[in-house]
């Protein structure tokens, strides 16, 4: 499942280049919190299934 690890990745990588840009607009920090959670763990469930750990 090698199509769903890269969605996984891409997703992650474009909340994370929300954060970046939240971060310069200066919005609310709870906000910005939580984009880069959820980027953090789609990033980390594409590569647990890139690996074959988390299927």
């Amino acid at each position: 499942m090698t199509g769903l690890s890269t969605i996984l990745i891409v997703v992650g990588l474009f909340l994370a280049g929300g954060v970046y840009s939240f971060k310069k607009q200066k919005m609310p920090t709870g906000v910005i919190v939580l984009l880069g959670l959820s980027s953090l763990m789609c990033l980390v469930a594409g590569v647990l299934r890139i690996q074959g750990i988390w299927e």
